[in-house]
């Protein structure tokens, strides 16, 4: 992965909204990652996804589509995030070629297992969150062990806020939010704040 598309990754916004995109990308987020949920229509994700991936290319940010490697392919997204219940990664690269490829892990047993074949990790749960369903939360330790024995760029996922995000922002390339903003009142503002943490 090139050292630019490492330095996007820096502030990864994940969302299924345009205007929380929009105002993110306003905020200087250098990557979009759209996670939808997996009972929508492939017609539908293609079509949102392509209106995403036009204000990412507006703000020369990355544009990282969630699970699906067919609707990364069809809008044309910069790369596609997997987890482990996804497509097994070294099919997915045969499709998606010299795209971004970041890969799941909550535990540096899983995140050395996937390294050889993903381009970035998103390793976390890193802290308590509610946005999905029997999730792991890894803590700080595990994070920092990743980093010292992986390669490749370490993104923090989990609970990340304003108020924690210092604690990770030494230890990881990067850090993935959902709800800092998109839950918060000034999304573009969120984003500008959450940039100014991670400097």
């Amino acid at each position: 992965m090139k050292s630019e598309d490492v330095k996007k990754l820096r502030l990864c916004v994940i969302t299924n909204s345009i205007e929380i995109a929009r105002h993110a990308l306003k905020g200087g987020a250098g990557a979009i990652q759209y996670r939808e949920e997996k009972e929508k229509d492939t017609i539908d994700l293609v079509k949102k996804g392509k209106e995403i991936k036009e204000l990412c290319d507006e703000h020369g940010a990355l544009f990282i589509v969630n699970d699906r490697v067919d609707v990364a392919l069809a809008v044309r997204a910069d790369g596609v995030h997997l987890g482990k219940r996804d497509m097994p990664l070294d099919i997915a690269r045969e499709l998606v070629g010299g795209r971004i490829i970041g890969a799941s892990a909550s535990s540096v047993e899983n995140a050395l297992k996937v390294e050889s074949a993903a381009d970035y990790i998103g390793f976390g749960s890193v802290f308590p969150t509610g946005s999905k369903e029997g999730v792991v939360v890894t803590g700080i330790e595990p994070l920092r062990e990743a980093k010292r024995k992986i390669k490749i760029p370490i993104i923090a996922i989990g609970g990340i806020t304003l108020e924690n995000i210092k604690k990770v922002a030494e230890m990881a390339d990067g850090v993935a939010v959902i709800s800092a903003i998109s839950g918060a009142e000034d999304p573009e503002g969120a984003a500008k704040r959450l940039l100014e943490m991670l400097r």
